[in-house]
This record gives C-alpha cells, sequence and structure tokens, in this order.
C-alpha cells in the first residue's frame, strides 16, 4: 500500500492518514479482510508520530472502514469499499450543502423528510 500526504495541505496530517487509508480502499488497493501494516510502519513510512497513524486508524474504525482484532491487527472491514464509496458521496453532500449555505442541520433535516 503506497500512501502520501502533502505537508503543504491545510487539512490536519491525521485527516490526510485517513483520507490516504479510503482512497487506498476506494480505489482497491487494499481489498475487505486485508492486513494493515501496523501504525508503527506506517508512521515510518509516512514520516509522522505513530498517535497521528493511530487517530486514523481510530477515526476509520469509527466510520466501520477498519477493524481492530487483537492478535490480528487492523484490517479492511467487510463492505469497507461499498461504504468507503457512500462517505466520499456524503462528504460531497455535505460541501455542496455548505456551499449553498445549508448547515448539517438543515440538511439532516432534509434527509429525515425524504420517503
Amino acid at each position: 500500500m503506497l500512501l502520501r500526504l502533502n505537508t503543504a495541505e491545510r487539512l490536519p496530517l491525521h485527516e490526510q492518514v485517513a483520507g490516504a487509508i479510503r482512497r487506498a480502499v476506494a480505489e482497491g488497493e487494499c481489498a475487505p479482510g486485508d492486513r494493515l501494516p501496523s501504525a508503527r510502519d506506517l508512521a515510518l513510512a509516512l514520516d509522522v508520530n505513530v498517535n497521528t497513524v493511530l487517530r486514523a486508524l481510530r477515526g476509520l474504525r469509527d466510520e466501520g472502514l477498519l477493524e481492530f482484532r487483537r492478535g490480528r491487527g487492523v484490517t479492511v472491514a467487510a463492505g469497507a469499499d461499498r461504504r468507503s464509496e457512500l462517505l466520499g458521496r456524503v462528504r460531497e453532500l455535505v460541501a455542496d450543502a455548505a456551499h449553498l449555505g445549508y448547515g448539517r442541520a438543515e440538511l439532516i433535516e432534509m434527509i429525515r423528510g425524504l420517503p
């Protein structure tokens, strides 16, 4: 898995790490069930602190893209490729709504009103 970060970007490093992993899943570099390198190995490869990587991995776990298993490490969750695609579209929707002046609460109400 080849991950790159853009240190000139204003996005926090942990979000860049998470985004790089999301991209790897979405592009098929990592399939459901695949084991990710250790947080320490990822941190060394990306030249960031291991806590930065751990924060990104926990966020992806909370999104349902990764699974943490004692003794087996971090693996890509079943259905993560489809979930990653859906999360990307949701992020685009939130960004579009913000661009049009709608807040998240208003967007949630719109979604709740759908049949």
